[in-house]
């Protein structure tokens, strides 16, 4: 059995991981760049799409501050890892919309995919919703489909969120992840984007994915984090 299965494991877990980043983003110096775009999101409320690759899942509340900030949730898939993910991401204010495109059984795949579509447009008409493009399985840094077609669907705008902290636990894990440590340097860099009218979608992941790459390479400049290997 998987020590991430254990209900009891995983809530232990979640809840030191929480503390821990909390801790860690209290004493990081951090540096933000661009973020009027988001602050403009922010003070008009409604859907927005908070986007970022997996990597920087252990960053990301970092820059949604919940005193002001649309109200968010964030999608994770429906694994025994999922879950984890999520409880861990819930005890700092971002309550989970399950689901994902990568189950290995494709009636499961295709039940959990178009059920996280469903409610991830459901979340949009009311606030925000985190998403990494990328997950949960990868390949790393390569979008799916999946973002811009919420962003068409809703016509929520797409916010791009480049995230770095140095120095770092960066996991052996698929996606090379970032854990941040602290009394460190920080970064978080900003984009914004709505879904263009007219355009093929193979062109808006193409653009998407280099606007989310510069923001989070501008991000990692900042503070210095040297690219994975």
């Amino acid at each position: 059995m998987r020590p991430l299965r254990n209900p009891v494991i995983q809530a232990t877990l979640a809840w030191t991981l929480a503390k821990w980043m909390q801790f860690c983003f209290s004493t990081i110096r951090w540096t933000h760049e661009n973020q009027s775009v988001a602050e403009d999101v922010w003070a008009k409320g409604g859907g927005v799409l908070a986007v970022f690759w997996h990597s920087r899942i252990g960053l990301s509340p970092a820059c949604w501050p919940l005193d002001r900030a649309t109200p968010a949730k964030a999608l994770i898939s429906l694994s025994a890892d999922g879950e984890f993910i999520a409880k861990a991401v819930a005890r700092q204010g971002f309550p989970a919309v399950r689901g994902s495109s990568a189950n290995k059984d494709k009636a499961e795949k295709a039940k959990g995919g178009t059920q996280a579509l469903r409610d991830g447009l459901k979340q949009l008409q009311i606030g925000g919703l985190a998403i990494t493009p990328d997950g949960p399985r990868g390949p790393a840094r390569q979008m799916a489909e999946g973002l811009p077609v919420m962003a068409k669907l809703s016509g929520a705008p797409a916010l791009f969120i480049g995230l770095s902290c140095k120095p770092a636990i960066r996991l052996n894990s698929w996606d090379k992840a970032i854990l941040p440590l602290p009394f460190g340097k920080g970064a978080i860099v900003w984009d914004i984007a709505d879904y263009p009218e007219g355009a093929d979608l193979p062109e808006v992941v193409a653009d998407w994915t280099a606007r989310l790459n510069a923001v989070e390479a501008r991000a990692d400049a900042i503070t210095g984090l040297e690219p994975a290997a």
